[in-house]
């Protein structure tokens, strides 16, 4: 497999930069065995990054690690850089989620104007010699936590940042196979990119005037609050009742629990 144009550094992956590198350094992870490099930056960017919401997606990485916090396409971004700072291929692979995976984090009071369709992607390494898909990073194990505990009966849940149908036991810790966290949330499937400067350059969220300075100014503040409140253990509840937390369906099947 010909990796090199998934090596390169590019904007948003600056993994030259110095707080990237030396994080790189610091934590040794450079001497590890490719899987534990893997894994060592996967396990960094799912816990120590918390799941948040940043001003946009097109941060650099450096940027990223700055803010402290990130979701799924900005904790990518992360990833991405450290992977290809320790000489790891990797990639974007593009989508879209249906909003409703947000309610909950997503005040009741905003809900009704934000996108139908948010931007979403994930990372794909190449390990042992295949693609390996990577989701499972977006939620903090404490977030995870406090919504197993909030719905101790539920499998499926589509909402709180969340689209799994393995709400007790989602696959999202590193293995050395594909991990996930909000699939089920997936309406459309927009392709592979080399970069995420690829797939931002190709696909913006529509976030524009107004709508996109409430966003900035306010909506993610409130929504990051609301993240915090969930780590805490308080989860908000959302109109609907139980039909509001399911998945709508996409073509390609999830994953069985334990897969």
């Amino acid at each position: 497999m010909e990796n090199s144009e998934y090596l390169l550094e590019t904007g948003l992956l600056d993994f030259s930069h110095p707080a990237m590198a030396d994080l790189i350094t610091r934590r040794g992870w450079q001497a590890l065995p490719e899987g534990d490099r893997i894994g060592a930056a996967y396990d960094f960017v799912r816990n120590e990054i918390g799941f948040g919401y940043n001003a946009r997606d097109t941060l650099k990485a450096s940027e990223v690690l700055k803010d402290g916090y990130g979701q799924c396409n900005t904790k990518g971004v992360l990833l991405m850089a450290l992977l290809r700072g320790m000489g790891i291929a990797c990639r974007s692979h593009g989508f879209t989620i249906f909003k409703s995976l947000q309610r909950g984090l997503v005040p009741e009071a905003v809900y009704g104007i934000t996108p139908d369709s948010i931007l979403h992607s994930w990372v794909e390494v190449c390990f042992d010699g295949k693609w390996v898909n990577l989701e499972g990073f977006i939620l903090d194990e404490a977030v995870l936590s406090s919504l197993q505990a909030a719905f101790p009966e539920r499998n499926a849940l589509c909402a709180y940042g969340a689209g799994t149908d393995c709400l007790q036991a989602p696959k999202v810790a590193w293995s050395g196979t594909d991990t996930y966290i909000q699939r089920t949330g997936i309406n459309a499937d927009l392709g592979v990119f080399a970069s995420p400067d690829e797939f931002f350059a190709a696909h913006q969220q529509d976030l524009t005037g107004l709508r996109g300075l409430m966003f900035r100014w306010g909506i993610r503040h409130w929504m990051n609050r609301r993240v915090r409140a969930i780590r805490r253990g308080a989860v908000p509840e959302i109109p609907g009742g139980e039909t509001a937390l399911n998945a709508r369906s996409w073509p390609a099947a999830a994953p069985a629990c334990g897969d």
